[in-house]
């Protein structure tokens, strides 16, 4: 018993030594290649065995063609473990060269293109992670793409529905300064109506820059959908009248949200005023407000006849119209995209679907309890 623990102390021993080297060379290469790390993995293995086996035949016991027995036996392993050693370190390095390569492809703005030949779990790990961070980017760059396209739009219309104005108020104020108006109190009144026009203009603008920032203003309080619907009714009564268009409200539950009445009352207007001016002579618009599965629901459906379906997911973007017209009352495109950040930022959210016969505005709100 006694010459079986010894034997097994200096073959620990003769390893542990191994394997200590080892350790500190793996330290040296920890930036070189994997197939030196590879390598010296398994040289420790089959070194560790040859310094045990020494060990033991230095404390005399192993005969001499014992020794040379195992160390042939050693020696054969270590050259079978070494090949081994390189080729799975050479086959590992060529698959991570293959990730790097595909890496770079969609790092340089591409697709990312997975390696075709199958690697370690490890890699392929690494491989739909980066799989799905392409696909991440490909989306920002998208709406990235489709944010800067909208920008452009807006910069272009509000150019334009403010040079309009402008002129008109030139012209009708050069006439006055000339005493050549023929009816001064007409030019006045028209002025006016410019001015209020562009007033509108810049407070949306206003509006829209600080829901974009992040910095718009919020008083909550609690307040029945029932009675800010019968308000904003009564508001857009005049503008309905006007368009010969019917107002119906008759499907609106006394249902209580926790909002900001300015701004929520905003949002009633711009979809109402929307629904107005896009539905013809002798339609209706319906306001309906009810409680739902995700929350509240207002609803506001229109008789404009449908939206292209390639124009709905574009419906609340800045500076959408549904329009190439230039020209009033197609608008500056603000309206919705303010629309959909109030109700962003009172944690609901906005959409619209087509119907037959025109479409639907839906405005979902957190149910208050």
């Amino acid at each position: 018993m006694r010459d079986f623990l010894l034997i097994a102390l200096y073959a620990f021993a003769g390893a542990a030594v191994t394997g200590l080297a080892g350790a500190a060379l793996l330290r040296v290469l920890r930036r070189r290649s994997l197939i030196a790390s590879v390598t010296v993995v398994a040289a420790v293995g089959v070194v560790g065995v040859l310094a045990g086996t020494l060990a033991v035949a230095w404390a005399m016991f192993l005969s001499s063609h014992d020794l040379t027995v195992v160390t042939t036996v050693v020696a054969m392993a270590a050259v079978v473990s070494l090949a081994t050693a390189l080729l799975l370190g050479r086959w590992v390095v060529a698959r991570s060269h293959e990730l790097a390569l595909a890496a770079r492809s969609f790092g340089e703005a591409g697709d990312y293109a997975a390696p075709g030949v199958p690697a370690t779990a490890e890699l392929e790990a690494v491989s739909r992670e980066l799989a799905a961070t392409s696909a991440r980017l490909a989306e920002s760059r998208e709406r990235e793409r489709a944010l800067e396209s909208s920008r452009r739009d807006l910069v272009a219309w509000i150019s334009h529905d403010l040079r309009t104005p402008l002129a008109g108020l030139r012209a009708m104020s050069e006439a006055l300064e000339d005493g050549v108006a023929p009816d001064p109190g007409r030019y006045l009144t028209q002025m006016r109506t410019e001015v209020d026009r562009l007033n509108g203009m810049v407070g949306d603008l206003f509006e829209l820059s600080r829901i974009h920032a992040g910095t718009l203003p919020l008083t909550m309080s609690r307040i029945s959908l029932y009675d800010l619907i019968g308000d904003a009714l009564a508001g857009a009564d005049p503008l309905a009248r006007a368009h010969g268009v019917r107002l119906v409200g008759d499907r609106v539950e006394a249902v209580p949200v926790e909002v900001d009445g300015k701004e929520m009352s905003r949002v009633l207007g711009n979809l109402l005023v929307n629904a107005i001016r896009r539905t013809p002579a002798d339609g209706t618009v319906a306001v309906a407000a009810e409680r739902g599965t995700g929350g509240v629901v207002l609803s506001v459906t229109d008789g404009c006849g449908g939206i292209p379906e390639e124009d709905l997911p574009r419906v609340f973007d800045t500076g959408w119209r549904g329009t190439h017209a230039r020209t009033p009352p197609a608008g500056a495109g603000l309206g919705l995209a303010i629309v959909r950040g109030i109700v962003e930022a009172h944690q609901g959210r906005a959409t619209v679907q087509n119907i037959p016969g025109g479409c639907r505005f839906e405005v979902t709100l957190p149910t208050v309890p």
